[in-house]
């Protein structure tokens, strides 16, 4: 009997974890639309206000037609980060804790280069005099590039909790769970980025 009760019970727990599961998964699904929302109403504008840039203002040719190479360089250095994640999810599957926490961490070097990479952008317009305040095509751009860093800063941040989650109690269903959820956030920002530099970058230049 007390056999079956435990058994019960084991069962019982199993079905609760899975539901919990279910549950974050799919509330993480629709924070991502809702985020998906922000950046669509933050591209819109910025494709408006990008077809009305004030004379005398510089325009996305004046700004990123030299600099194209360095946001590409910017965008590859985004996209490894996502395919090392990817083998930090893998690893995760094998529970292989140590390969896990070392892509993690090779993830978070690569996230971190491209946040120290748009600053480095984002400082350099500024000095040379143009800041958000010149025009409202500027303002538009800083506010999209600059919520799409705030978000992979979040993520950076996240990581590195997650890492010294895992590392303290190792892969256990909490941890897969932030770990799946981290993963979809930051392939999320990866084709956001994609879609930034498209719009941006590369439709602006040429």
């Amino acid at each position: 009997m007390a056999e079956v009760l435990h058994h019960d019970n084991h069962g019982h727990d199993d079905h609760h974890h899975h539901d919990d599961t279910d549950i974050t998964v799919f509330g993480f699904w629709t924070y991502l639309m809702s985020d998906l929302i922000l950046f669509g109403t933050l591209f819109i504008a910025f494709a408006v206000l990008s077809s009305h840039v004030p004379v005398g203002t510089p325009t996305a040719q004046d700004l990123f037609g030299e600099s194209l190479g360095f946001v590409l360089t910017e965008t590859f250095v985004l996209l490894i980060s996502s395919v090392t994640f990817g083998f930090a999810v893998l690893a995760a599957y094998k529970k292989d804790v140590a390969k896990v926490l070392t892509w993690l961490g090779i993830t978070w070097i690569f996230g971190a280069i491209f946040i120290g990479m748009e600053l480095y952008e984002f400082n350099h317009l500024v000095h040379a005099g143009h800041g958000p305040s010149v025009s409202a095509f500027l303002s538009a751009y800083f506010t999209l590039v600059g919520t799409h860093g705030i978000h992979v800063t979040s993520g950076l941040v996240w990581m590195i909790i997650l890492m010294i989650q895992i590392k303290k109690n190792g892969l256990t269903l909490p941890n897969t769970r932030r770990l799946a959820c981290l993963s979809l956030f930051w392939h999320f920002l990866d084709i956001v980025w994609i879609c930034v530099f498209s719009v941006v970058y590369l439709m602006g230049v040429l």
